[in-house]
């Protein structure tokens, strides 16, 4: 079975928001210095839930696939270390440009020129912009049935077997091999990349593709979304300390001023 997983670099979530820049000019985010980028987390229990099916077929490949621009290899790499056979990187500079309708043109293409491709599977969403349009886009593109937020996936001999979240449990879906499916972290912890692991990824050399070695016309990379601003909001918040003589007259006057306010 040959698999897909598709991986995207994301600003570390824990950069302090000290550290945390936008260019409200240029309508972008500013890399925090000394702070490196990290696999997207949703990203990874992709790769969790593609092992897994691999390690219950016994055989399989299992390929993963990023677009982006600037790519740190030590953080890349790690999907192959926690035991993934290859990876193709579009790295092209105006893959900077894109807005969600770009990246899915260009990703359906490069999945399209991958031969053979049974299951596409992606992370729920992105830390970034937690948008969750791209696997939607691929699937449409790809005309592939999508499940979104697994927590399990059972492959079978002709059928896939998927748990979905719900907020309160879990439906189940069966959906067929040649499917496109968004993982959640519920699926369960990431495997930690092990000494053996680390050392074969180190001997890998991603392929690296260019938005032009897939053929895509200018139109298929022309934005849908027109981004206008794109700023740190700002909190904004009085506190008014209420004390009366004691704590039943404090509390007393806590209800009148909540009454003021119509709040009770």
């Amino acid at each position: 079975m040959n698999i897909v997983v598709c991986v995207k670099q994301v600003m570390d979530p824990d950069t302090p928001i000290s550290a945390f820049i936008v260019d409200e000019a240029e309508k972008k985010v500013i890399p925090a210095q000394g702070i490196p980028p990290v696999v997207n987390g949703y990203c990874e229990n992709a790769v969790e839930a593609a092992l897994q099916i691999r390690d219950q077929q016994g055989e399989g490949t299992i390929t993963i696939l990023s677009l982006g621009t600037d790519f740190v290899m030590d953080v890349m790499k790690k999907p192959l270390s926690m035991g993934a056979d290859k990876m193709i990187l579009i790295q092209d500079e105006s893959a900077s440009n894109l807005d969600a309708s770009g990246i899915v043109n260009v990703l359906s293409a490069a999945i399209n020129k991958i031969s053979d491709v049974d299951l596409v599977l992606c992370g729920q969403q992105a830390s970034d912009w937690d948008n969750a349009h791209i696997p939607m886009g691929l699937a449409e593109n790809l005309e592939l049935p999508c499940i979104t937020s697994a927590l399990n996936i059972e492959h079978t001999e002709d059928k896939l077997i998927v748990q979905s979240a719900l907020p309160d449990g879990y439906q189940t879906f069966e959906a067929p091999l040649r499917s496109l499916i968004t993982v959640n972290n519920l699926f369960g912890e990431p495997r930690y990349p092990t000494l053996k692991g680390i050392m074969q990824a180190s001997r890998k050399s991603p392929e690296i593709w260019s938005i032009d070695d897939l053929g895509i016309s200018k139109s298929d990379l022309e934005p849908s979304i027109i981004l206008s601003e794109l700023k740190i909001p700002v909190s904004e918040g009085n506190c008014e300390i209420i004390e009366g003589e004691d704590d039943a007259d404090s509390g007393r006057l806590l209800a009148l001023k909540l009454r003021e306010e119509k709040i009770i």
